[in-house]
């Protein structure tokens, strides 16, 4: 009897109960052999002579006819079979499985790397599906799958960040070796110049020398032709007046005399200026490997920062007409210092090379948190009135555009061609770069309030995290799409204002009430307390971290000065 679900009209004299599936395809009716898992049909020899000719087709695995079912009437009992194939040994199904590895391969993986195990470990897939794998193995991977790429992905984007990092601060240092071989020309350029002194100063002295001795010559050249035109007209004169003008000529020769041995004995005409260079300065200079050393930092990511020494900054410009309350600063790309002063309504540019002020900035509102929107460019929150003022800073700082907004705006971050401002009180709000609001932050996932004071934020690359200074309760941490992560309190921590990133994975949070500034790793986890009161520090404000020096710079309430930290 022909097989349920054939065409019989199709059949030839002779009936099968198994019929090739290909060649049922093309109205031709021949016995099936063997069933083709890949392929999920039934075989005639023919068809499977054929599978041997195509690379494509060189390894499918076959069954018994028995063993497989026609398409649309399977078996429920059909033998489940992998098709992967073999990265190493092309063409072989993986369907081999060690138990004591728990590692899959073809039957040559299986038999080079794992003859040492136990045969009673060593499975073909299709036999132990049943006993070894269940539906829940297969999902539970596939979750732990979409986990790993996510942290890939984030640890891609961690890397990537170092490297941006490091870019920077090798363009930093290239741009130190520049600076600090500008200073070493200038020290040149002045020490020659000194030599070139030295040589007009005594060529000056022995020119003025000689001059005198030529206006001595000409001086007794002249007195000698006077006396020799007197002595001429008295030969036809009496006695007593030729005695008068040979006394006269005497003494007139005894004077050229005298200034003929002084000219000999001051006679210069053998002596040169010349020019001794300084060998020791050239066979030290020739010895030295460089002009400074380069040092690469060996700390590792969450080592509690120490510091090695710290300067105070002065804020203070003489146009300041009110005491000075600095509430927020940022490093530029290219190192350079700038620090907000609420009260004068001013920003302050600095070089933090020479720790020096190099201009400010009058704005119209006082201006609180700063950042950097582009190279050129920085953008200020601002109060009374409300508003994110950008600031170019070229040559000169210069106010130029302005975002107007319904509230204070307080700290103030760039994220991917976003600003995330902060009102100082429940909100945290996003705007992209034409000043359209996109979105206001205030609870978290379950409906809790996230903040009470929003302060300063802080960017963290590494983790692509994002923090948020809450003053009263702690500190806000974000994940790369703004889900709120945890909030993060700490007895060490009080006023948390002013937060920043080092670029390595770790975060300064400034205790204002505190009087200090504690360190915590990217998970928010407490690695210490880097600055405490007795450094030195009052009422911190705002805070950032220069990555290449590890320098660190404090704002403080009310105060003239600014801290800088070097840790190591």
């Amino acid at each position: 009897m022909a097989h349920s679900g054939h065409n019989v009209g199709k059949m030839s004299e002779e009936t099968f109960e198994y019929i090739c599936t290909p060649c049922d395809r093309e109205n031709k009716t021949f016995e099936a052999v063997k069933y083709c898992v890949e392929c999920k049909d039934y075989c005639c020899q023919s068809c499977i002579d054929i599978h041997k000719k195509y690379s494509t087709l060189i390894g499918h695995s076959f069954l018994d006819v028995g063993l497989g079912n026609q398409p649309g009437n399977q078996s429920t009992s059909l033998p489940e079979f992998p098709t992967e194939r073999c990265s190493i040994h092309k063409g072989k199904i993986v369907d081999m499985y060690c138990e004591t590895h728990g590692t899959v391969g073809c039957y040559a993986c299986i038999a080079k790397d794992h003859n040492a195990c136990p045969g009673n470990l060593i499975h073909s897939v299709p036999d132990m599906l049943h006993t070894l794998f269940n539906l829940s193995d297969f999902k539970q991977t596939q979750a732990h799958l979409t986990n790993m790429l996510a942290f890939m992905v984030t640890l891609s984007e961690s890397t990537d960040a170092r490297l941006e990092a490091l870019n920077k601060a090798k363009h930093g240092t290239l741009g130190q070796i520049k600076k600090f071989q500008r200073v070493i020309e200038s020290i040149f350029i002045e020490a020659a110049n000194k030599s070139r002194k030295a040589v007009e100063e005594a060529y000056k002295k022995l020119e003025e020398e000689i001059l005198q001795i030529k206006r001595n010559i000409d001086e007794t050249r002249d007195e000698l032709h006077a006396i020799d035109a007197t002595m001429h007209k008295a030969t036809a004169a009496n006695r007593a007046h030729r005695f008068v003008c040979s006394k006269l000529a005497e003494k007139v020769m005894k004077e050229a005399a005298n200034t003929k041995v002084k000219t000999e004995m001051n006679d210069n005409s053998g002596v040169e200026i010349s020019f001794h260079p300084n060998q020791k300065l050239k066979d030290y200079i020739q010895g030295v490997n460089g002009i400074g050393e380069v040092q690469i930092a060996t700390k590792k990511k969450n080592d509690l920062y120490k510091i090695k020494g710290s300067r105070d900054i002065s804020i203070e410009v003489s146009s300041d007409t009110k005491r000075r309350y600095s509430r927020g600063c940022c490093l530029t790309d290219d190192h350079q210092l700038l620090v907000t002063d609420e009260n004068n309504k001013k920003v302050k540019r600095f070089d933090t090379h020479t720790l020096t002020l190099i201009d400010d900035c009058i704005l119209d509102s006082s201006p609180y948190g700063i950042c950097c929107s582009d190279k050129q460019e920085v953008a200020v929150g601002c109060r009374s009135p409300h508003k994110i003022q950008f600031i170019s800073i070229g040559k000169k700082m210069i106010p130029t555009r302005k975002i107007d907004t319904s509230h204070t705006c307080f700290g103030i971050a760039m994220k991917n061609d976003n600003l995330y401002v902060t009102d100082d009180n429940s909100s945290m709000y996003v705007y992209d770069m034409s000043g359209t609001k996109l979105r206001t932050i205030t609870h978290d996932a379950a409906g809790n309030k996230l903040f009470t004071h929003s302060e300063h934020i802080a960017i963290n690359k590494s983790r692509n995290r994002m923090f948020v200074g809450n003053y009263h309760d702690g500190f806000v941490c974000f994940d790369g799409i703004e889900n709120h992560l945890s909030t993060i309190k700490d007895s060490d921590l009080r006023g948390q204002e002013g937060v920043c990133s080092d670029g390595r994975g770790n975060i300064f949070v400034a205790g204002n009430n505190s009087h200090n500034v504690v360190q915590f790793d990217e998970d928010g986890k407490k690695v210490g307390v880097v600055v405490k009161k007795e450094d030195g520090i009052n009422s911190p404000t705002s805070n950032c971290f220069h990555q290449n020096t590890n320098r660190l710079y404090v704002t403080m309430w009310g105060s003239d000065i600014l801290k800088m930290y070097e840790l190591e």
